[in-house]
């Protein structure tokens, strides 16, 4: 076989040796040796038990989560137990709850609560109580995104009208941007909490507390301040091209901008410590 191989790559045969019978001898008979029962394997540790809901929005977040990229299989399969989520399993049956929301140490909720539906509303602040942390998963979670241009009369369901970030109604204890949320952000984060990385954490921990949604937010907090270092970060974060760069400055189109707050949120100087930088200049 390896001859033919040689000469389908161009290479020379090597001729053929003559066989030589060897006598092989017996091998000695083994006497069977008792062997000691195997020791029973040790209780895996108990997974970090993740939830999953998903409110108002495209389910973006979803397809990052739950579709099959390769940095997140290891994560999803080794590391946490998924033990709630809507999209898998509905638990509601003609308008009642048919089955108790597990105990969970995070709920990654994706998208903006409608507040005419009571579904959701009753969904998120049960999840609250459930929840060691309540992650706000993607822009519609964060800050409405796009849902926050909604009057109703839309199909199908024209009485829902106003849709707020999940801040506005439940504590939220970290957010990961994005519209939608980069794969390998979500898998570092989870990786981040099952290590008990705190350190890693914190810019998604102060991210929680920042409203801030809008390609304007940049202009009037970044540029008008002199903060903006011209990287062109926001432009390349930006998912419908609002944000342009001109002469080494971004320009938002509000036409185009739908609020997710990408461009605040990957902006490296949107992440400086204004108030120790004030308290240690005296401004």
């Amino acid at each position: 076989m390896f001859d033919k191989l040689k000469k389908a790559f161009g290479g020379s045969a090597e001729p053929a040796k003559p066989k030589v019978e060897e006598k092989v001898e017996a091998a000695p008979v083994e006497t069977p040796v008792e062997t000691a029962p195997a020791a029973e394997p040790e209780a895996a540790a108990a997974k970090p038990r993740i939830g999953y809901i998903h409110l108002s929005g495209c389910t973006g977040d979803a397809m990052s989560l739950t579709e099959n990229y390769d940095i997140l299989s290891t994560v999803l399969t080794d590391m946490i137990d998924i033990v709630y989520g809507q999209t898998l399993v509905d638990k509601w049956v003609h308008g009642t709850f048919a089955e108790e929301m597990p105990e969970m140490d995070l709920c990654l909720i994706e998208g903006s609560v409608c507040l005419q539906d009571e579904h959701s509303v009753h969904e998120l602040l049960e999840a609250r109580e459930k929840s060691g942390l309540i992650a706000a998963f993607g822009s519609c979670a964060i800050t409405g995104c796009f849902t926050t241009f909604a009057r109703g009369g839309q199909q199908a369901q024209p009485k829902h009208e106003s849709f707020a970030p999940i801040s506005q109604l439940v504590k939220v204890d970290l957010a990961l941007p994005g519209c939608p949320v980069a794969p390998e952000m979500i898998a570092k984060a989870v990786v981040a909490l099952c290590e008990g990385n705190l350190e890693y954490l914190q810019p998604a921990i102060d991210k929680a507390a920042c409203n801030t949604g809008c390609g304007c937010d940049v202009l009037t907090n970044i540029i008008r301040n002199g903060l903006c270092s011209g990287c062109g970060t926001c432009a390349l974060a930006c998912p419908t091209r609002a944000m342009g760069f001109s002469e080494g400055r971004p320009s938002c189109d509000r036409d185009r901008c739908i609020k997710c707050g990408s461009c605040y949120a990957m902006c490296p100087r949107a992440w400086l410590p204004i108030k120790r930088i004030k308290e240690e200049t005296g401004l």
